[in-house]
This record gives structure tokens, C-alpha cells and sequence, in this order.
């Protein structure tokens, strides 16, 4: 178990590859602090099932990535326990597909404000618990098309470009305090969010220009973000791993 007896803070662990990521970092013996919108039957049920599987403790913690006072309310609760957070991992995301000139400017907004600027307000203060550990991986989740280019995602390019932007810098002012600061790029991911972003001819189109020839799963992105949180990557920060089979 690669990251046995720590705890983790992951966002959007109600599906897609933030449920993945749940089901990996418990498999490998970490506890969790599990953030999601709004409580939700079917998820606690999903959670009482990995916890009685793995024996880890999954704790979940609601708060809108919109409203700032609820993320800090989260971490209160997360605070409250007392014990060290090893590793946060920012998952949570949305996404939007328009051409540039038909994007609203509240959607650009909208896109900065889910991607970029709650993952920030979060991670600072995660960030705090971690400084005075001196130890700790954040993860953040970013997009292939933050590099690619893609058309049609001019807003949603943008903000996972500036999460890349601000791993990099984050890297290098944390380093001093023990922590390292990574991202991941993956590429079309088997997710709901791909289904209904994705029209099919774009599908196919696409995946003509993947290595693989496939798309990849989202246990496939957690495996890597496994990786980043434990010491296998310990000599590892300010770095952007591509996970897109090639693209």
C-alpha cells in the first residue's frame, strides 16, 4: 500500500475520475476527507461500500467550489479533527465547449472561478496545515487541452492553463516548507463530463490522433495521481504529466 496511514483531501468524489481517485488512495490505505457539492444517498452508499472493502475512514465534507465561505466552513471541518493532511488532490472542475466568439464573458468567469480560483482559496488553506507539517503533495488536476489547444474551449483552456501556471509557481515557494506541487494533464477520460462535452464525430476525429487509439479510464489518471502523492515521486514537484495515450 503505497500510501498506508495518511489523508488525503480530494474534491469532486462523487464521480468521474474523483471517484476513482476515492476508490485508489483507500485501496492503498489512505484515509479521506471526501469533498462533494451537496449529500447525495446513492455516493453515501458507495462510500459505507470502499470503507467496508478497504477499512480506511472516508469522511465526506459539503461545500459549493462557488461560495467561498463554504469552502472555508470545509476546511474547518477538516481542521477540526486535528491530524496532519498529507496529500490534497484538486479534482473538481466543469467544463464548457463554444467557439471563442460565441463564449459569453460570464462563462469565461464561471469557467476561472470553478477551475482556477476555488482550487486556489482551497488550497491555501490546506496549504497553512501542510507548512507546518513541512510535508505534504498537492495534485492538481488540470487538462490535456490546456496544452492542445482545443477548439472550441477557449475558456476552459484557459483556466486549466493558469491551474498549470500556478502548480509551477506553487512548486517553488512551497518547496522550502516540505511540499511538493504537481499536475496532471489527462486527456479524453471515460467520464460523464467527456459524454456530454464531446460530440461523436469530435470523438472519432480525436481519437485518430491518440497513440492508443482508445480512451483512457478514469482509475488510469488516479493511478498516476497514486504516484504523485506518494514518496515513489519524492524527488518530483513543479511538474505537468500527460496522461492522454499518446494524443
Amino acid at each position: 500500500m503505497l500510501i498506508k496511514g495518511m489523508t488525503a483531501v480530494i474534491t469532486g468524489c462523487n464521480r468521474g475520475i474523483g471517484k476513482a481517485l476515492l476508490e485508489v488512495f483507500a485501496k492503498n490505505g489512505a484515509n479521506v476527507w471526501a469533498c462533494v457539492r451537496k449529500p447525495n444517498v446513492d455516493f453515501i452508499e458507495y462510500v459505507e461500500g470502499v470503507v467496508a472493502e478497504t477499512g480506511v475512514k472516508i469522511r465526506p465534507v459539503y461545500f459549493d467550489l462557488q461560495d467561498a465561505e463554504q469552502i472555508k466552513e470545509g476546511v474547518k471541518t477538516i481542521r477540526s479533527a486535528k491530524e496532519p493532511i498529507d496529500i490534497l488532490v484538486n479534482n473538481a472542475g466543469v467544463i464548457h465547449t463554444s467557439l471563442f466568439q460565441m463564449t459569453p464573458i460570464d462563462k469565461m468567469r464561471e469557467m476561472f472561478e470553478l477551475n482556477l480560483f476555488s482550487q486556489m482559496l482551497l488550497t491555501q488553506q490546506i496549504s497553512k496545515i501542510m507548512m507546518r507539517q513541512k510535508s505534504g503533495s498537492i495534485i492538481n488536476l488540470s487538462s490535456s487541452a490546456a496544452i492542445e489547444a482545443n477548439e472550441g474551449r477557449t475558456a476552459y483552456a484557459a483556466s486549466k492553463s493558469a491551474l498549470i501556471t500556478s502548480t509551477q509557481v506553487l512548486s517553488k515557494e512551497l518547496a522550502g516548507s516540505g511540499i511538493r506541487v504537481n499536475a496532471i494533464a489527462p486527456g479524453l477520460t471515460q467520464t460523464d463530463m467527456m459524454v456530454e462535452s464531446t460530440p461523436e464525430d469530435i470523438l472519432a476525429k480525436t481519437l485518430q490522433r491518440i497513440s492508443m487509439k482508445r480512451v483512457g479510464k478514469p482509475e488510469e489518471i488516479a493511478n498516476i495521481a497514486l504516484f504523485l502523492a506518494s514518496d515513489l515521486s519524492s524527488y518530483m514537484t513543479g511538474q505537468v504529466l500527460r496522461v492522454d495515450g499518446g494524443m
